[in-house]
């Protein structure tokens, strides 16, 4: 059904209750922002020494995603960056929006496995694009 929502509703000046919608939304989504086939590319990605080698290969792999896929990825980072540059009012550092929404954006098909080692991944894939949006979303 068409669902009318009313922003000028009191329950929205909560930027939790927000927050906590957006994260709701992209953790139902039947796949997550990056398809349960790219997780394991972007894990082997975010584990490369050589840094100018890795942050081409995490940009070809976001270039690589399913256009709607792609193109959600950069509008949510593009306003994820302008929550980073607010640090000092918000308390959302790189590494606190990559906490928030690591485990989120990236997870593996399954739940088995090591799942403390995939959040450390999963949280430093988030950090690296948005250190690297400009690279990896070029205008």
């Amino acid at each position: 059904p068409d669902e009318q929502l009313d922003l000028d509703d009191g329950r929205w000046e909560d930027i939790h209750v927000v927050t906590g919608a957006l994260k709701l939304f992209l953790r139902e989504l039947p796949e997550p922002l990056v398809p349960f086939s790219h997780f394991d590319k972007f894990i082997a990605a975010i584990k490369i020494q050589d840094l100018s080698l890795r942050g081409r290969c995490i940009r070809d792999l976001v270039q690589s995603l399913p256009p709607a896929h792609h193109d959600t990825m950069k509008v949510l980072f593009r306003h994820l960056c302008r929550v980073v540059e607010h640090k000092e009012e918000n308390r959302m550092s790189v590494q606190s929006v990559a906490i928030v929404f690591g485990p989120t954006l990236l997870r593996p098909a399954s739940e088995e496995g090591n799942m403390a080692m995939h959040m450390v991944f999963q949280n430093q894939v988030v950090e690296h694009i948005l250190n690297h949006y400009g690279y990896i979303f070029p205008e």
